[in-house]
């Protein structure tokens, strides 16, 4: 095995178009990169680790909230799901006053007389129907709508019906992600990251 020659000192760069330093060796670069893999303060890591995670939750729920396409999960990404929810978010649904319906029948129930219960009953299974019957024709519309937008129905989503009849159903200030559009206003088609 051939011995290798002493290494020569390097002679300084000139300064000029170059990078003004020479190149590190392997080994500086290694010595450079090298960090205790336990910390000295196992205290004072866990408490940075815990407030960079903190950061980045309240950072990734804000941007849920807002909408953006990068922070929403898989159920709702993409233009389409955009749409639905755009379009449910600018009208009424039956489906927004189920919950305080219930709590009023929940209520009624206790200070009503059991004959009167029974009415309420059929009431609230008429409010239930009512409330699918709706969820299932602004489905039907909205299917219909990005089909004319899209081409043809062969270009409309999977799924888009029951993901429209969830969030039709929903108290319109619990919705995920947050409505972007206001009531009686027009939902319009855009393609992510417009």
């Amino acid at each position: 095995m051939a011995k290798k020659a002493p290494a020569e000192p390097v002679a300084p760069t000139p300064a000029g178009p170059g990078k003004g330093r020479a190149t590190p060796s392997r080994r500086e670069a290694e010595q450079a990169r090298r960090r205790p893999l336990v910390p000295t303060d196992r205290k004072q890591a866990q408490r940075t680790s815990r407030s960079a995670q903190a950061e980045e939750r309240e950072r990734i729920r804000q941007g849920m909230a807002r909408g953006e396409e990068r922070y929403l999960p898989a159920r709702d990404k993409g233009p389409q799901r955009r749409f639905v929810r755009d379009s449910i978010d600018s009208r009424w649904t039956i489906g927004e006053f189920l919950i305080p319906i219930f709590i009023v029948f929940f209520v009624g129930t206790f200070v009503t007389p059991i004959g009167i219960q029974v009415y309420l009953e059929f009431v609230l299974y008429g409010l239930l129907v009512l409330t699918v019957v709706d969820a299932l024709i602004a489905a039907t519309l909205i299917r219909r709508r990005l089909a004319r937008i899209l081409g043809g129905p062969e270009m409309v989503e999977r799924g888009l019906n029951l993901y429209t009849v969830m969030r039709a159903a929903q108290f319109r200030s619990l919705r995920t992600p947050k409505p972007q559009v206001k009531r009686g206003g027009t939902a319009e088609y855009r393609a992510v990251g417009r």
